[in-house]
């Protein structure tokens, strides 16, 4: 599904994403088929491929990418657990799935950066 909205995806990506055991989001450059409000000024967009069975259930169900963002307020720190996300974040949204409330994490996701053939980590 990424080789539809991602015109080139390098050798070392595809051999990232296998291998990968860390939640890992990466930022390619010049997606296709996105809406103009979900692409960067810089025509880039981050995206992250799930390891969590229900979700990927779910992007198979739905056949499109699902759209989500990060579960904190720009600028706040990143919740670890569900307990930890701001309540104006869990009163503005239309639904919250009744999993995972008691996991905890330990690091946020890696952030990579796709710029040509070299891959720059801009979080780890």
């Amino acid at each position: 599904m990424l080789s539809k909205y991602i015109p080139y995806i390098p050798k070392k990506v595809e051999v990232l994403l296998k291998e990968s055991r860390t939640p890992t989001t990466i930022i390619y450059t010049n997606p296709i088929g996105f809406p103009e409000n979900m692409v960067a000024k810089d025509n880039t967009i981050a995206i992250r491929i799930p390891e969590d069975e229900f979700c990927k259930n779910l992007i198979r169900k739905f056949g499109k990418p699902i759209v989500s963002t990060s579960a904190n307020i720009s600028g706040n720190p990143t919740p670890k657990s569900f307990t930890e996300i701001e309540s104006a974040i869990l009163q503005s949204v239309d639904y919250i799935v009744n999993l995972h409330r008691e996991k905890v994490s330990e690091k946020s996701s890696t952030i990579l950066k796709i710029d040509g053939d070299k891959i720059r980590v801009l979080r780890e």
